[in-house]
Formats: C-alpha cells, structure tokens, sequence
C-alpha cells in the first residue's frame, strides 16, 4: 500500500504546485497591468516593485486562498482518478475508503503545520514588506487613507487620553496637540495643549513645541507652566500608540497577544480586527484539513458529468466558503454581535460538520 499512498501524496502536491504556480502568474499579470499608472505616477518603476513588493504580495495571496487552492487540487485529481476507476480498483483490494483517505490525511497535516508555521512567524515579517508599498498601489481614495492627515483620539490608559488635530502616521508629525491625564474619579489632574508634536526617532519619543502646561494641585490650585519644547514617553512607538488597520498584519503572533493585551489595558474596545487577525491564523491551516476530506467525499465517486460537475460544485463550495469568512469578519469587526473567535471559526465548524458527514457516508457504501 505504501506505493499507492505515495502516488496519491505525489498527485495531491504536484496539482497543489501547479495551482500555486498558476495563481502567482496570474497575480502578477493582473495586477501589474492595472496597477503600473500608480506605481509609475508615484516615481516608481514596475521593475523596483516587481523585486521589493510584487513577492510580498504573491505570499499574501497565495496563504489568502491557500485552503480554497487545496479544495480544488483534491477535487481536481480526485475526480480524474475517480473516473479512471483506480479508486474501485484500490478498494476492490481489500482495502478500506479509511485506508484509502490516510495519504490525504497525512498530505493535509504536513501542509496544514507548514502554513501554521508560515501564518504566526513570516507572513507577518513579509507583510512589513508588503504593506510599506502597497499605498502606492492604490488609487488616491484609498492612498489618503494611510498618508493624509487625520484626527487622532488614542486612550493610553483608563487615566491617559491623547487628542491631535491633525496628524500624518507617514511623517509621524501632527499640529493642534492635547495631553489630558484623570483620577480615577475623572478629574482632571494634568493637561498639556501644544501646537505641535512629532516623533523622535533616535531618542524613541514624542517631542512637542510651543505648549502651555497645566497641573492641578492638592487644594484644587492650578500650577501654569509653558515652553518651547517638551519631550513625551509614552513607552511606546506611535505606530503602537496610533494603529492602522493594517498593523495586526505586520506582527508575529507573540508580539500580536501581547499589543492585544495592551489594548485591553488601556481601555480600547476597538480591538476586534486584531482579534480577528489573531484567529484567522489557526483557523485557516485548519480548514486546509476539514477541506480536504471534504473534496475527498465530494470526488472519490464516479459520477455523471465527471470531473467538470465536480470541479463546478467544488468552486461553489468553495465561493460560499470564502464569502461566509469574509462576511463573518466584517460583522465581528464592524460591531459586537459576534465575539471574533467564534467568526473566525463558525465556517470551519459548519463545513466540519459537512466533510464528516459526507465523509462517513461515502466511508460505509
């Protein structure tokens, strides 16, 4: 059995490659035809992002759509070995459909613990890569997103709160500044308004100018002070302190549990797309799994209409698959109605429950 187990793992990778290769081309045909005006318009050539963006972007994708990929490879050859009636012939051995299915666990577990491994530690680092250049990518709506200036209200803490008028997290610099720290009944114990603030990047902190300082003291006494400048520690780096959507992305899982944990601490409800970062990452290497054998019930059998029905049902299945994730991480990041891990995980469930019923159905005819 060890031959057949082989050429079934050896068929299940080879379709995946080819998949993977495939989807890459296209990718990159694609986008660079429709994104080199920006690219060129922003001083950037297509060959620079081709070597310093375009790989980046490639492993984004590819671990996006990694279980849809696998979905469709099983049913593809599947289907033609099915129709080949090598799967009659293995079983007819003597052989069970559970003995049968071992290669496409084993194939599925090897793969499912590399894109772990992929999704925790070195997608985040290539995302850094990434998502440093994509703006220029995009079209000036979405560009003005990230580089034009926009108010700032950040709590630090249940004590701390920061206000900017206007700032730009590409420069770091921002104008209209207000510090305000409370007790813990909400009176206001210290204030700063400064014109201007900026990070410093060799000193690792915030420096403001032309600030008018204001502490309240023991007997409700306000003590003024003012200045030129004034520097700011905050602890942390503003892109921490201020974050994009995009910085879950960009944070190995350790790093991404303990800015979480901070969040959490400094009183921001806002944390449900970072939740939904932190999830995703386990849940996506396990539906590679639960897809697997659900491909593998869907295809083993031969079937009228042959590889094309199965390859047609597959892509639908695999369309509502890909829709209910991104519906369902919309809706847990947009309000509370449903908790981020439970969204991240429901279509993993429901399709898990689908594969095994499926599964042992087609097991016992």
């Amino acid at each position: 059995m060890k031959i057949l187990d082989q050429y079934i793992i050896k068929k299940y990778l080879g379709t995946l490659g080819f998949m993977l290769v495939l989807l890459s081309i296209i990718i990159v045909v694609i986008d660079v035809q429709s994104k080199s005006p920006r690219i060129e318009s922003n001083g950037f050539t297509v060959g620079y992002f081709l070597i310093n963006f375009y790989p980046y972007l490639m492993l984004y994708y590819l671990i996006t759509f990694f279980s849809i990929l696998v979905f469709i490879s099983v049913i593809y050859f599947t289907s033609r070995i099915a129709n080949n009636t090598e799967i009659v012939a293995y079983i007819s051995s003597g052989a069970s459909f559970h003995r049968f299915a071992k290669p496409y666990l084993i194939s599925a577990l090897i793969i499912a613990a590399a894109i772990l491994m992929v999704n925790h530690f070195i997608l985040p680092w290539s995302n850094i890569k990434k998502n440093k250049l994509e703006i220029y990518t995009m079209n000036t709506t979405n560009r003005e997103k990230f580089t034009a200036n926009a108010q700032i209200s950040a709590q630090l803490n249940p004590q701390e709160y920061v206000f900017i008028n206007s700032y730009n997290r590409q420069t770091n610099r921002g104008s209209g500044y207000i510090y305000q720290k409370f007790d813990k009944n909400k009176k206001l114990l210290h204030q700063i308004n400064a014109l201007e603030i900026y990070w410093d990047e060799k000193a690792k902190k915030f420096v403001i100018s032309n600030y008018l300082e204001k502490r309240i003291g023991k007997n409700d006494e306000e003590i003024l002070n003012n200045g030129d400048t004034k520097t700011q520690d905050f602890k942390h780096p503003p892109e921490e302190l201020f974050p994009n959507e995009l910085l879950g992305q960009n944070k190995t899982t350790p790093d991404l549990i303990k800015f979480i944990a901070r969040e959490k601490e400094k009183g921001n409800s806002n944390i449900n797309s970072y939740l939904n970062e932190l999830h995703q990452r386990t849940a996506m290497p396990v539906s590679i799994i639960i897809l697997t054998f659900l491909a593998l019930s869907l295809s083993s059998q031969k079937k009228r209409g042959g590889l094309g029905m199965n390859l047609a049902l597959g892509i639908s299945l695999a369309f509502i698959f890909v829709f209910s994730f991104e519906v369902l991480k919309i809706v847990a990041s947009e309000n509370n109605s449903i908790p981020p891990f439970v969204a991240m995980w429901l279509p993993n469930i429901a399709f898990g429950a689908l594969a095994y019923y499926l599964y042992m159905k087609r097991a016992n005819q």
